[in-house]
C-alpha cells in the first residue's frame, strides 16, 4: 500500500511540474546534480559553466597544479555529461594545448576511469581527482602522445625543461608549438 501512494505523489510532483512548465529531469541530471553539490574542490581547481548554472550538463574545470612538472600552468578541460550518467562515463578533453604523455595534441586524455574502468559509483569528482593526478604523476607506459612519453623515459630532467618552458613562454617541441599556459 505505500508503495501505492509514493507512485501516486510522484505522478503528483510529474503533473505539477509539467503545470508550471519545467521540464522532468533525467536520472543523470539528478546523479549529476548530487555530484556537483557534494564536489570539494581544492584552490587549485575551479569549476565554471559556460552556459549557465541551469545547464549542468556542460561545464569546464581548470586545474592549476602547484607542484610536479606542471606546477604553475593552467589546463582547462570541457565536461560533456550525457543523460545516461553514472552510467555512462563523463566525455572530457582537454581545451589547453599541452606538452604531456597522457593528453595528446586533440586534447583526448589517457585515463582509465574515463574509458574501460568507468562504473557508476565513480563520480565527477573522481575524474576531477584523476586528471590532478596526471600532472603530479604522468603515466609514460600509456602514453597518448608517444613523443612526451619516450623523452619523459629518456631524460626527465629534459621533459621537465620542456614543460616548463612551454608552459611559462610557449615552446616549439618535436614539430608542434605549444602555446604558453602560465597562471
Amino acid at each position: 500500500m505505500i508503495k501505492l501512494f509514493s507512485v501516486k505523489d510522484k505522478q503528483k510532483q510529474a503533473a505539477a511540474a509539467a503545470a508550471t512548465g519545467k521540464p522532468k529531469q533525467s536520472a543523470g541530471e539528478l546523479r549529476l546534480q548530487k555530484d556537483l553539490t557534494e564536489l570539494q574542490l581544492p584552490s587549485n581547481i575551479n569549476i565554471a559553466f559556460p552556459e549557465g548554472r541551469e545547464k549542468p550538463m556542460h561545464f569546464e574545470i581548470t586545474i592549476k597544479p602547484d607542484e610536479g612538472y606542471y606546477r604553475n600552468g593552467r589546463f582547462l578541460f570541457d565536461f560533456v555529461i550525457s543523460t545516461g550518467y553514472p552510467y555512462d562515463a563523463p566525455k572530457v578533453k582537454c581545451k589547453t594545448k599541452v606538452y604531456h604523455p597522457n593528453i595528446d595534441l586533440e586534447g583526448n586524455i589517457c585515463l582509465n576511469i574515463l574509458r574501460e574502468d568507468w562504473k557508476p559509483v565513480l563520480s565527477i569528482s573522481s575524474v576531477v581527482y584523476g586528471l590532478q593526478f596526471l600532472f603530479l604523476d604522468p603515466n609514460p607506459e600509456d602514453p597518448l602522445n608517444k613523443e612526451a612519453a619516450a623523452k619523459f623515459q629518456e631524460n626527465q630532467r629534459q621533459f621537465e625543461s620542456y614543460v616548463q618552458r612551454s608552459i611559462h613562454y610557449g615552446a616549439q617541441i618535436d614539430g608542434e608549438f605549444f602555446p604558453p599556459c602560465a597562471c
